[in-house]
């Protein structure tokens, strides 16, 4: 079988059954309409070092080739950048002479909205015709669209006019992969909210949150370019702006539409916005416009997710502090370690979970937390949503309760939870914030034993660690719930304790308020032994502000 179609810019042989060989040939002049590069942002910052890289990767070598970099993808969180950053890539590559001649192939593939979705098919017809192919010569199904597409692309490369493909918002490999260049010569980029690492030799780019200073001057350029250079709002207020930064929490979606919203009410001033932003419960309905929003954006990534990674995204901003880790997670969600870090790992994938600093923890970006935890709480009776802060507590009480028998330097059996001081000690170094934040939030949340036992088991490791603003804030919220409960034995231990943190920053008139009120406590209990403790410690603060007869006072009546 051999047919030949011709007309048009391009000839385009097919040869062989099911056209097993294409051959193109091209005209001496051809002007493709190439598919729109969207229009380049004039308020781009912050991501210099990683478009010097991408621009590395897609430069010629000295042949006028493409390295060996020919696909690269960056993935990332919704409202991240990553459209914006692939196009200021292209732009600088089309504008260095002889890198690709041949023009710019763009396609959104809205990989994450079920209503615009295209199908690989749908994007190949219409590159090809972006490419000179007249609809005529396009063939049906999905294999004869990719080897046409794939020998055009190479006999552009061949004859000097290389193209450079990207592909944006791609939601799977199997999306994408029909649409990458196979030549050897042609280069793509590829975004995606999923990481894509089943795309062969692909160099993978995880696109991060911009720091304060480029979310602080993303925000200023933004506003400046809707109301010109006489709008100096930001400039003028750092606080403000540094705060509304914070705020959308690196995320350029966020900041440019806090941009748009200062910049749609011209004598609103910079910090009336900060505060409106400060409610946590409704920053995220204050963050939109109407063509944007940041929660919108969340939502057609959590959309695809299954139930069980979705369950336990909903659960995850239970956990009080910044990260948790593998083992944490398990315990919110009732299930093994093993099977929690397949679902945090998928979570990761689709960028809605980012890895801690170190492998084994994770955690959520401050926008997405507050996007799970609305759906969290509409799904509460379903997730079981109270039993399983229960099952996370109960794991931050029982091993910080395991770990500081480990920190226990007298008589004692130690627990087999942990191999020894050492291990004990970097489990609660890694977990420091989550038990402080616990330990702070746990009363408000029903459970006031946690905070009571978490302050007890600390207090060994922070005085170690010397962290004695930390145990004078969860001794200040145990005294209250001990006091409610009317404990007046752990009431003197955890007074003690306060009284030491205090003597350790040299407050010492309040360290022997606080050692005397832990005095009469013991007296009334008829506690002889604490009660020494306490007059000891009474007359060692004393002696810290030269008041020496009454701290041998006290040391005697400690003795007797």
């Amino acid at each position: 079988m051999y047919n030949t179609f011709t007309g048009g810019a391009v000839h385009v042989v097919f040869q062989g059954r099911d056209f097993q060989d294409v051959t193109v040939q091209l005209p001496p002049k051809i002007t493709p309409a190439l598919s729109g590069l969207p229009g380049a942002s004039r308020t781009f910052t912050g991501r210099d070092e990683t478009l010097d890289r991408m621009l590395e990767a897609l430069a010629p070598d000295g042949t006028g080739r493409q390295r060996a970099e020919l696909v690269t993808v960056v993935a990332g969180l919704a409202g991240i950048g990553k459209t914006e950053l692939v196009v200021q890539t292209a732009v600088r590559a089309r504008n260095n002479p002889g890198w690709f001649p041949g023009g710019v192939l763009f396609v959104d593939l809205f990989g994450y909205d079920p209503d615009r979705r295209l199908s690989p098919e749908q994007a190949l017809d219409g590159w090809l015709r972006a490419l000179g192919i007249p609809g005529e010569h396009i063939p049906d199904g999905l294999q004869e669209l990719q080897r046409l597409y794939r020998s055009v692309l190479a006999a552009y490369a061949e004859q000097g006019r290389r193209i450079l493909v990207i592909i944006d918002n791609a939601s799977t490999e199997e999306q994408a992969r029909p649409l990458l260049p196979t030549d050897g010569t042609t280069a793509a980029l590829v975004t995606s909210r999923h990481t894509l690492d089943g795309l062969e030799d692909a160099r993978l780019t995880d696109l991060d949150v911009l720091d304060d200073h480029a979310s602080a001057t993303l925000l200023d350029q933004a506003l400046r370019r809707a109301r010109g250079d006489s709008d100096t709002r930001m400039a003028d207020d750092p606080d403000a702006a540094a705060a509304i930064a914070r705020l959308c929490a690196g995320l350029p979606l966020a900041l440019r539409i806090a941009a748009a919203i200062l910049a749609a009410a011209p004598t609103r001033p910079a910090p009336s916005l900060a505060t409106a932003l400060k409610a946590e419960h409704t920053r995220l309905n204050k963050l939109r416009r109407p063509d944007r929003a940041v929660r919108a954006a969340f939502d057609l990534s959590y959309q695809l997710l299954d139930d069980e990674p979705a369950r336990l995204f909903r659960l995850l901003p239970l956990n009080p502090g910044p990260d948790l880790s593998t083992e944490a997670a398990a315990h919110l969600a009732d299930s093994d370690p093993d099977t929690t870090e397949e679902l945090l790992q998928h979570l990761a994938d689709a960028h809605l979970v980012e890895y801690g600093h170190v492998w084994g923890r994770w955690r959520l970006h401050d926008l997405v937390r507050l996007f799970a935890d609305e759906h969290g709480h509409t799904q509460a009776a379903v997730d079981q949503r109270q039993t399983a802060r229960a099952r996370l507590f109960t794991h931050y009480q029982d091993t910080t309760a395991a770990a500081n028998t480990h920190m226990n330097t007298g008589p004692g059996t130690p627990s087999l939870r942990f191999d020894d001081r050492s291990t004990s000690l970097a489990w609660l170094d890694a977990e420091h914030t989550n038990l402080i934040t616990t330990a702070t939030t746990a009363p408000a949340l029903g459970h006031p034993q946690t905070a009571t036992a978490l302050t007890l088991d600390l207090a060994r490791y922070l005085r170690f660690r010397r962290r004695f603003h930390d145990w004078s804030t969860i001794t200040t919220v145990a005294l209250t719930v001990l006091r409610e409960l009317g404990d007046r034995h752990s009431e003197g231990i955890v007074l003690n304790n306060l009284g030491l943190a205090l003597r350790e920053v040299r407050r010492f008139e309040e360290a022997i308020d606080v050692h005397t009120q832990v005095l009469d406590i013991y007296r009334e209990l008829g506690d002889r032994h604490s009660e020494g403790g306490a007059l000891n410690n009474l007359g060692l603060a004393l002696r810290e502000v030269r008041r020496f007869e009454e701290a041998i006072d006290a040391h005697t009546q400690g003795l007797d």
